[in-house]
């Protein structure tokens, strides 16, 4: 045992060094079933007798270990736990699978070849918290991982493992619906929209009850400190940043894919490990509610919120797209504005109206239709639609097209010149980031 939380678990076995959440993937390249997953990484800790209090032990684990959330906030992790568990009571789980943003798919490796470490951790959060049940939350429209999982499920049940039931749920697939509160009122029988706060989930959420919502890859993550702890976690990454994390690299690289990174490893190191092109010179990071960099401004920024954030990034749903030579960074920003502004909810002005112009204005001077007149009334919408929305949606839109302004300055200077650069001219039809085409309309239900 460890002996030194109250109610720490027994420990299974001893943590090998090397085992991280990509542990056995290339050797297989599919989902672990349940006596390959124990194989692997020990049966889940054993709780101590004594009820909820000393299951609270893992909030402090995770809390110590460093933990911040891997679906694009990046909040501590340990401190969601212990607000949701504070408010006493009957709390929920929510396991955020949906994975919305395009140019990621790190989840979706996840899930599709670590069930089970998400599901331990969906169950372990829940004892911690004082949760009765555990929602999974994935895209309708990826039905081969809904039944991988449900597979999971049923290997679980019949081996009676969780103490805690685990409900599997399809959800409309929308940019928006992978929201925190979307989610939550999905679960309440509404619509995939987000929802205004306060309150937060962790005050009031699935069914008035206070919830904690998670991303899969943070919930893997609580799974492993549960079993190695929290030194163990940290013996990756930086003191002020640790652990491991999943990235999805793509572009002009030779080996796209999903990548296990330390956090504090420098981007440009990332990039060179998946056979980056030198004559890449943007790279986007964080996704579609990232931002634009010039590839040697970025180069040497470790993957951490910290660091990047000082140079204006941030690692977001962990991405990166390195930019071919042969591609229009002011192009590619107008396709992804489009797809943005036509997956809004509606819900307030700033996305219904605003966001619709701002990827009018870029797509005209995408095409080399601007003057200087467009090119000051987009600058101006900008500022006018930045942090009115009911949620982030507007914002982190708006992040986007203001980075590639930057980062592209030279391309806007022709292009406002009726002289758009030869890329542009060359790549109107198809680009370098995937947009989803149009599909007939789900409903938010």
């Amino acid at each position: 045992m460890t002996g030194q939380t109250s109610g720490a678990p027994v420990r299974t076995s001893r943590p090998p060094a090397a085992v991280r959440l990509m542990a056995g993937w290339r050797e297989t390249s599919r989902a672990a079933r349940l006596p390959e997953h124990l194989d692997r990484y020990g049966p889940p800790p054993l709780r101590r007798r004594g009820g909820r209090r000393t299951a609270r032990w893992l909030a402090d684990a995770v809390t110590e270990a460093g933990l911040t959330g891997r679906g694009g906030a990046g909040f501590p992790t340990g401190t969601k736990m212990h607000a949701v568990a504070a408010h006493g009571g009957t709390a929920v789980v929510v396991a955020n699978g949906m994975e919305s943003e395009p140019a990621s798919s790190k989840d979706e490796a996840l899930l599709s070849l670590a069930p089970h470490l998400v599901l331990d951790g969906a169950v372990l959060a829940a004892e911690a918290v004082g949760a009765q049940v555990a929602h999974v939350c994935l895209s309708r429209l990826r039905p081969r991982q809904i039944d991988k999982v449900l597979a999971a499920v049923a290997d679980r049940e019949h081996a009676r493992l969780d103490r805690v039931p685990i409900q599997v749920h399809a959800l409309p697939d929308h940019y928006v619906s992978g929201e925190e509160t979307a989610l939550i009122r999905w679960l309440n029988g509404g619509e995939a929209k987000p929802v205004q706060a306060p309150p937060r989930p962790h005050e009031r959420g699935v069914r008035r009850q206070p919830t904690l919502v998670d991303n899969v890859e943070t919930l893997a993550h609580i799974a492993l400190i549960a079993r190695y702890g929290p030194a163990w976690f940290r013996q990756a990454g930086r003191p002020d940043a640790a652990g491991t994390m999943l990235v999805t690299i793509s572009g002009a690289v030779a080996y796209p894919g999903v990548r296990e990174i330390e956090l504090g490893t420098p981007v440009g190191e990332v990039l060179a490990r998946s056979g980056v092109s030198q004559a890449a010179d943007a790279v986007l990071v964080g996704g579609y509610f990232g931002s634009w960099h010039d590839a040697r401004d970025i180069a040497e920024a470790p993957m951490t919120g910290d660091e990047l954030r000082r140079l204006g990034a941030g690692p977001g749903a962990g991405v990166l797209v390195a930019l071919p030579a042969a591609a229009c960074g002011l192009t590619e920003t107008a396709r992804v504005l489009a797809y943005l502004a036509a997956q809004s909810s509606r819900q307030c002005g700033p996305c219904t109206f605003g966001l619709a112009s701002v990827a009018e204005d870029f797509a005209q001077l995408a095409a080399g239709r601007a003057g200087d007149a467009l090119f000051e009334r987009l600058e101006r919408r900008l500022g006018i639609v930045s942090g009115r929305g009911a949620c982030r949606h507007p914002d982190g839109a708006i992040r986007l097209a203001a980075s590639a302004l930057f980062t592209f300055a030279a391309d806007v200077s022709a292009h406002t010149r009726h002289q758009p650069c030869a890329a542009a001219r060359a790549h109107r039809d198809h680009g370098v980031l995937p947009v989803p085409g149009p599909r007939p309309d789900e409903g938010w239900r």
